[in-house]
């Protein structure tokens, strides 16, 4: 049966088993306390007492009653027949031979566990679902489904499949009447400056090729004074339309305008344009309100990354200059040095396997490396000092433990 949201999978697995229950589900939906046993106990007959208990179980399984009791999966019959004590459960073939037993005992279980159906339940399900609708905003396939766990929980047995298109119906319609009934009231509470200047942020002025809403969107870009000043000045002209100081009717959740403002800080100017009047408005009344506190937020911050970056940043670099500076010397060997790529140099020095520190040990460093090093002045020898060392620390890891006392 064709449902708006619901593909044909789900509207087929709806009301019914879409497979054997695991071991988990038998014992929490199919197992038997003393009230089941006491019920099922009145009926006489094998068959009878175990059609009994299969339909029970099934309405507190799937949420209904089927329309064939026995189309059930093996499983089922055979963990109820071990509580029953009823070996041959083939005997159900029989319960159907009586039609009215089935509907019998349908409504036994009915007045035995006070199960209402669904019509009698229908207003109570709309007023849950349009309170639902309004301080969520979910979905409709989501709210059809905290529907059936809703009517479940309430003791009521869920409409047949035949029904199911009709409330899957009135699960959209409640749902799109709620919505409607939030852009309305946010609509309500703008006055006719406010919403002419709210449609305006979605044209580009004349010279211009974004949008106001989408400027205002924007933000500074990087912290200088010039974006400051950007910043001061959008800052004023949002909070020039007086949407904060506007009380909001409390009826309306705070979830429902983070939703809205979240759409609307993400949506184009020409996807908004093509919403409703009511819908339209709503979401621009709830995005320019969050802009606000945006707006002084960036006024806020600017200054303190503009200290960070601009004065901070730079006399940290003017004074690293300073101190190279101040020894040029040593600037210099000290690139050479790094160009000269001493690790590599160790990794060529232990995969020879290299002898003594000797003159040909000397021979193997890259040119530059013994330049700077022979050239290095006097008060600079730590940086000649720390490197050879290592060379010779290199060198004695590289031999066999045993030779390295020998000449």
């Amino acid at each position: 049966m064709p449902v708006e949201f619901l593909s044909d999978g789900e509207a087929a697995a709806y009301g019914r088993f879409s497979g054997a229950p695991s071991q988990a589900e038998l014992e929490r939906f199919f197992y038997l306390d003393d009230v089941d046993r006491a019920l099922i106990a009145e009926r006489r007959g094998t068959h009878a007492r175990l059609g009994l208990a299969l339909q029970l179980t099934t309405a507190r399984y799937v949420g209904r009653f089927l329309t064939d009791p026995l189309d059930v999966p093996e499983e089922v019959l055979v963990y109820l027949g071990e509580q029953l004590g009823i070996e041959d459960v083939s005997q159900i073939s029989q319960y159907s031979q009586r039609r009215s037993t089935p509907f019998e005992h349908q409504e036994a279980i009915r007045k035995g566990y006070a199960l209402k159906e669904f019509s009698q339940a229908e207003a109570d399900f709309i007023v849950w679902a349009s309170a639902r609708a309004w301080n969520t905003g979910d979905g409709k396939k989501t709210i059809f489904y905290d529907g059936v766990t809703w009517l479940r929980t309430t003791k009521v047995l869920l409409p047949g499949v035949i029904t199911l298109a009709r409330l899957a119906r009135l699960v959209a319609r409640v749902r799109d009447e709620a919505t409607d009934r939030l852009y309305d009231t946010l609509r309500g509470v703008l006055s006719p400056r406010q919403r002419v200047i709210l449609e305006m942020l979605l044209e580009a002025p004349e010279g211009r090729r974004a949008s106001g809403l989408e400027r205002w969107r924007k933000g500074p870009a990087v912290p200088s004074g010039r974006n400051l000043d950007k910043a001061l000045e959008c800052a004023a002209e949002i909070l020039g339309v007086g949407l904060r100081v506007m009380p909001l009717p409390p009826e309306v959740p705070h979830r429902r305008m983070v939703d809205l403002a979240r759409y609307g800080m993400q949506a184009t100017a020409t996807v908004l344009r093509r919403h409703g009047p009511s819908r339209q408005l709503a979401t621009l009344l709830a995005t320019v309100i969050y802009l606000e506190g945006k707006a002084v937020d960036d006024c806020l911050e600017t200054p303190d990354l503009l200290v960070t970056t601009e004065l901070v940043g730079k006399a940290e670099t003017a004074t690293d200059k300073e101190r190279v500076g101040q020894r040029p010397k040593l600037a210099k060997h000290s690139a050479t040095l790094a160009a000269a790529d001493l690790p590599a140099a160790r990794r060529v020095h232990r995969l020879r396997g290299a002898g003594p520190a000797d003159g040909r040990s000397q021979e193997r460093l890259p040119v530059a490396r013994r330049s700077a090093v022979a050239h290095a002045p006097a008060d600079e020898g730590r940086l000649r000092s720390a490197a050879q060392p290592d060379l010779r620390g290199d060198r004695c890891a590289a031999e066999p433990q045993g030779i390295q006392g020998q000449p």
